[in-house]
Order: structure tokens, then C-alpha cells, then sequence
């Protein structure tokens, strides 16, 4: 409840980071805007961070009106737009500053944004990849980037993505809980996957026995765990798993047979050489 309840003022403080303040800003198209408009945009700028967008908005139109066109006013309008959700408007407005100056990053990134919330996902994935070339060191990018890869359900590379977010921010917890989610997407994806192509494949008997032994379900993990090593029977960790199992239902005599399996199987592994020594001893303190 607490990031939902915050997520507004965060997002309103993204938009904000990526105002444009350069009012000198010139491209191809067009040469700076006149000195005398300076002040007042600058003015209209300091107007649109502190919340002030009715006036902000009053100003850049103006400029407009005057016939000046020039990618700061339609980028900051965007932003107007875009902080009262008016996606449509913003969508247009960033597009008419790129029109201008294709390659700034910040208005790739917001109008990303907008395409996003506006569900237009494959619109919003190319040009938020456009905006990470633009801007690869600045965090925000991989966030929107790696949503819009999950949007489109693109799950291998949103975990790419937030892997390079939490390399940028290793100190922000949240880009790590955001890659923790993907991988958690991204392994259900691939259990999909493979359920389709072969359902009575081991990956799938295993993934339904660590679902089952998670849920303390025993049996049914056991019952799973046993048709994923008749589908492989060389196939590793499935009978160590079938030996925990059996610990745990105190069948100390299957948990050594498969425990003895998995030793053959993967000589001299520590954590199945652990468990034996378990088994063992579980078994000694019940029948000395």
C-alpha cells in the first residue's frame, strides 16, 4: 500500500527531472529563441516546478501564438500534458520537439512514458530504446525501458534491463526488488513455454514439485519429483529433492536410496553429502 500510495509524487518527480532548461537550446531547424523571450520562459520554466502548469502553460502558448517554434516549448508543454495525464496531448507535443531535435533523449523518454500509459507498448518500447542510446547512464530510462519490455511481455529482455538498472543504482533496493520480479516473470514464461512443447517433460514434473513441496503439499511433490526422474533419470537435483521430501515424511530408508542416486549421479556434492549425513542422523535418533 505505501509505493502505491506514493507513486504519484514520484512519477510528478521524474517528469519534473526532465524539464528542459536550456533556453539558448538550438537546432537545425532553428536558431535560439529571441533574448526579450528568454526571461519570461525561463519565468514559465520555474512556474512549471513549483506546480504552477495553468500559468506555465499560459506562457509557452503564447510564445507559440508569436510564431516562435522551437523544441523547449514543445517539450515543456508535453510536460504540462503529460503531469495532468493528458497522454494524447503529451504524445503530440513531444513528437513536434523531436520533429526539431531528434535527439534529445528527455523527450524520448517522456514521450515513451506517455505511449506506455496510453498502452501503445511497441510504440513505447522503440522509443524508449531510442532514449537509452540518448541517455545510457541515466537510470529512469531503464525503469520506463524494462516496464515497457514487461508490457509487451518481452521477458528476457526486462530482466536485461533491470540488470543494467541495478549495475547503474546497486544502492537503490528498488531497482533490485524490480529485477527480482522480472526473473520471477520470466521463469514462469519459460515453464509455459516448455508445458507447451512437452508436458510430460522432467523441467515441468520438477517445477510442479518445488510449487507442491512449497505449499507443503509432500505427496504431490513426491508423486511430481517421481515422474520428472522417470521422464530423466539422470537428471540432477531431482532426487536429492525427492530425498529432502522423504526426510521430511520421515521415510528414512527412500531418502537414503535417493540420496545414494544422487551421489552417483553428481559425485562428491556437498549439499547431497550434507543431507545424507541428515538422514542419518534423523534416522539414528528415532532407531538408535
Amino acid at each position: 500500500m505505501r509505493s502505491v500510495r506514493h507513486r504519484p509524487c514520484k512519477t510528478r518527480f521524474v517528469i519534473l527531472l526532465f524539464l528542459l532548461f536550456s533556453t539558448g537550446m538550438r537546432t537545425a531547424a532553428q536558431e535560439a529563441l529571441p533574448p526579450a523571450l528568454e526571461a519570461k520562459i525561463a519565468t514559465a520554466v520555474q512556474e512549471l516546478q513549483s506546480g504552477n502548469l495553468d500559468s506555465a502553460e499560459s506562457t509557452f502558448s503564447g510564445v507559440l501564438r508569436q510564431g516562435i517554434k522551437h523544441p523547449l516549448i514543445y517539450h515543456n508543454l508535453g510536460v504540462i500534458a503529460l503531469l495532468r495525464n493528458n497522454h494524447a496531448e503529451a504524445v503530440t507535443r513531444f513528437r513536434e520537439a523531436l520533429a526539431l531535435q531528434p535527439d534529445n533523449g528527455s523527450s524520448r523518454l517522456l514521450l515513451g512514458m506517455s505511449l506506455l500509459a496510453l498502452k501503445k507498448n511497441a510504440e513505447a518500447v522503440r522509443e524508449l530504446q531510442r532514449a537509452a542510446k540518448l541517455l545510457p547512464a541515466e537510470p529512469q530510462v531503464h525503469v520506463q525501458l524494462g516496464r515497457a519490455y514487461e508490457a509487451t511481455e518481452n521477458w528476457i529482455a526486462a530482466v536485461q534491463e533491470f540488470q543494467k538498472l541495478v549495475q547503474l543504482a546497486p544502492e537503490e533496493p528498488e531497482y533490485s526488488f524490480q529485477l527480482c520480479r522480472a526473473w520471477t516473470k520470466l521463469s514462469d514464461w519459460s515453464y509455459r513455454q516448455i508445458l507447451k512443447l512437452d508436458p510430460n517433460s522432467a523441467r515441468v514434473q520438477q517445477a510442479l514439485g518445488l510449487e507442491f513441496a512449497a505449499q507443503e503439499k509432500y505427496d504431490q511433490a513426491l508423486e511430481a519429483y517421481q515422474q520428472a526422474a522417470r521422464a530423466d533419470p539422470k537428471m540432477p537435483e531431482i532426487h536429492l529433492a525427492m530425498a529432502l521430501i522423504c526426510l521430511q515424511l520421515k521415510k528414512f530408508d527412500e531418502a537414503l536410496s535417493e540420496i545414494e542416486i544422487e551421489l552417483n549421479l553428481v559425485p562428491r556434492n556437498k549439499v547431497a553429502e550434507d543431507t545424507k549425513a541428515k538422514i542419518e542422523a534423523a534416522k539414528a535418533a528415532i532407531f538408535p
